[in-house]
């Protein structure tokens, strides 16, 4: 019975017992559903029973006793409780048994009749628990032994399956060292015991190993003269966060490699000269980050896709053998110790970069000479939390998959550059925190920023009104649906693996670095700049954000009543503004709103009750006279409400505003106000400043933005 991928659905019927002759039943991705029926114990002649990727449920029936002809059980993918059938254990002639990604709860036996014909034992994914019983390691015919993913304890005790090919049994709660006899498997290949709590040092020699695995535990290497660790065969190698504190010496014999990741270990100083002088032409990928270097020779590999020495302490000016490395897809030399101009042929060494990190160094001078080809693969541009200067180079416009520009933090100064409208595939811009100005002009592309989902200016000297043409083009903002095949998290692919994107954003002077962009994140943040005119009611319609940050500009008129159809809206902020009338009723639609900040304009009228509204102090709405009602303590019957001024007078309030906001930065203040047109609350930053605010005050000021400074936070 062959009925694979038929679109099948309900109970497997009773009286499928009936079929006593029927040697095989696969039924593989169908949408059967219901409990397996015990009934199958009749089918004494069955040699093949396949339910993989369906939906049924329920334990499994102990009824495998007279199946004696069985070779291949497999029931992956389905929604199994319940403990593990001890009958299948006494199954003499079994070859294959697959029970991955169900809910398999309780040990397994400890010990075994039958089983030895197995060749493939497939457990991942499950809830098994208790020790590891010792027949595991000696079935003579098993190959291949996947464990992973579940909730294993004890020691692995000593290897003697002698055609074991393939052992994983990472994610568990294993203890103990790594026993010897690993070395005497003759054909083991793959190994991954990584994400335990394995420790002591490993001795391990085997001529046929190619992939070893053994991150996330306490693992030292032997590095006495009477051990010989040798691993002339490994394509692949494993450590990250293993408390290692050099290069593993056993490399010295490993010729093949192809993926070398110790990132999260506790190695100093250069990279050791024999590393680098390894013959490795196989090498593409190469993951140093999270370490304590402090510098790197020249890398010789020609065929290097990525390499990643993030988070360390490299310093000196960035290596320019990095440009003879012109396989390269993905460069990630952020937070480390770098200093000096960006090298020219930073933007078109490879043809093949998709990912160029280097924020969070000390990088400084102009990055307009940079050029990119144009026919530049790059997908990701991180600058961020530099000290570069002068305009954006015009060649980026050549990089038409870019999907990130970061280049917040910086002392960047230009108009908001025409030519990023026509970067289709920009998903994430960030211009925050650096000295851009002027208008955002109408833009003559048919679809610019159709596929942004997070646009981020504040703290520059941006001015103008906000255009409706622009919120209009934020497509991706506007549509409710995601795209369910797609990754969770923006990612770019490289040859070896995903890079998954970050960025870092500030707000109310707090630096939040996302390591991982949700795509449903969706953000605006046009806080501190110098916007003037009415909120356009077309922002109503951008239905998938999350954030709105207009804070600390000069916008007038009234809060849109559109504003209410975003009903994914966690975070509102229209503080420091020069908005008028009454709060509008249809913000109770907001019913995901969890930061509400509308301080420090000229509301009036009674406080709109109802949903998230109730939640809120009255922080939220301080500032302004006019309002009253719960969570204030001004009642709305002991007060006149006072009209809402006209929008004439409001222009008026907000130049006045802003020339006495130069008059205090001239003189070198830095002062910080509850609002901005009150005498009240100020106070004086002085010693003790975060670097961004010592920038601030030694430079021109250039932003009248309102810090307020608070520790890194990273989500």
């Amino acid at each position: 019975m062959l009925l694979d991928g038929c679109q099948f659905t309900g109970r497997l019927p009773e009286s499928i017992g009936n079929l006593s002759q029927l040697t095989t039943m696969s039924l593989t991705h169908n949408s059967f559903s219901g409990p397996l029926p015990s009934v199958i114990s009749n089918l004494v002649q069955l040699e093949v029973l396949d339910l993989t990727g369906n939906q049924v449920q329920g334990q499994i029936p102990d009824c495998f006793t007279n199946l004696q002809k069985l070779t291949q059980l497999s029931l992956p993918d389905n929604r199994l409780v319940g403990p593990f059938p001890f009958t299948i254990a006494n199954l003499t002639n079994l070859q294959t048994l697959d029970l991955r990604s169900n809910s398999i709860t309780g040990p397994l036996p400890s010990n075994v009749s039958g089983l030895q014909g197995l060749s493939f034992l497939y457990l991942s994914n499950n809830s098994l628990h208790g020790t590891a019983p010792t027949w595991l390691f000696s079935l003579q015919l098993l190959t291949t032994l996947l464990l992973k993913n579940n909730l294993l304890t004890g020691q692995i005790e000593e290897l003697n399956g002698m055609s074991l090919m393939k052992i994983d049994l990472s994610n568990n709660q294993l203890y103990g060292q790594i026993p010897k006899s690993i070395s005497t498997l003759p054909f083991l290949g793959f190994l991954d015991l990584s994400s335990n709590n394995l420790s002591g040092v490993l001795e391990l020699s085997s001529d046929s190993l190619e992939y070893l695995v053994l991150s996330n535990n306490r693992i030292s290497w032997s590095t006495s003269g009477n051990v010989s660790n040798s691993l002339p065969n490994l394509h692949r190698l494993e450590l990250s966060s293993c408390e290692m504190k050099a290069f593993p010496e056993f490399l010295r014999s490993s010729k093949k490699l192809e993926v070398l990741q110790l990132a999260g270990n506790k190695i100093q100083g250069q990279i050791p000269s024999w590393v680098t002088s390894m013959p490795w032409d196989s090498l593409l990928y190469l993951n140093l980050s999270y370490n304590h270097l402090s510098g790197m020779d020249a890398l010789p590999w020609k065929n290097l896709r990525v390499l990643d020495v993030r988070f360390n302490q490299i310093q000196g000016q960035l290596p320019l053998f990095i440009c003879n490395l012109k396989a390269l897809a993905i460069l990630d030399l952020s937070r480390n110790k770098f200093t000096g101009a960006i090298p020219r042929c930073f933007g078109n060494f490879s043809s093949q970069l998709v990912v160029l990190n280097l924020e969070g160094n000390r990088l400084q001078r102009t990055i307009n000479s940079m050029v990119f080809a144009k026919d530049s693969r790059l997908r990701y541009l991180g600058l961020n939390t530099n000290f570069l200067e002068g305009p954006l180079p015009e060649t980026l416009a050549n990089c038409k998959y870019l999907e990130v520009l970061d280049v917040g933090n910086n002392r960047l100064k230009d108009i908001f550059p025409a030519w990023l409208q026509n970067l289709t595939e920009l998903q994430v811009l960030v211009l925050s925190y650096n000295r851009f100005f002027g208008p955002i002009s109408i833009f003559k592309a048919k679809s610019p920023f159709q596929k942004l989902q997070i646009f981020a200016l504040s703290c520059n000297e941006f001015s103008g009104v906000l255009s409706t043409e622009l919120l209009e083009s934020f497509r991706a903002m506007m549509s409710l649906q995601s795209n369910k095949s797609e990754s969770k998290y923006l990612h770019a692919t490289g040859n070896t693996t995903n890079y998954p994107y970050s960025v870092n954003m500030t707000s109310k002077g707090y630096e939040i670095e996302f390591t991982k962009i949700i795509r449903t994140l969706t953000t605006i943040d046009l806080s501190s700049n110098m916007f003037h005119g009415r909120i356009p009611d077309v922002i109503g319609n951008l239905y998938s954000l999350k954030l709105l940050n207009l804070s600390n500009n000069n916008f007038s008129g009234h809060i849109p009543p559109a504003i209410g159809n975003l009903k994914f809206l966690e975070t509102l902020d229209l503080s420091r503004n020069q908005i008028g009338g009454e709060i509008p009723m249809q913000l109770t639609n907001l019913t995901s709103l969890e930061v509400l900040n509308l301080s420090c304009n000229h509301l009036i009228g009674r406080i709109p009750q109802g949903n998230q509204l109730r939640t809120l102090g009255e922080d939220s709405y301080s500032g302004n006279s006019g309002l009253c009602g719960f969570p204030l303590t001004k009642s709305c019957e002991e007060m006149h409400v006072p009209q809402a001024p006209p929008d004439e007078a409001l222009e008026q309030g907000r130049i006045q505003f802003h020339g006495w906001i130069y008059l205090e930065i001239s003189v070198h203040r830095i002062w910080l106000w509850t609002c901005s047109w009150h005498s009240s609350g100020l106070l004086m930053f002085v010693t003790g400043k975060p670097r961004r605010l010592v920038r601030f005050i030694e430079e021109e000021a250039y932003s009248n933005s309102v810090l307020l400074f608070g520790k890194r936070k990273t989500v």
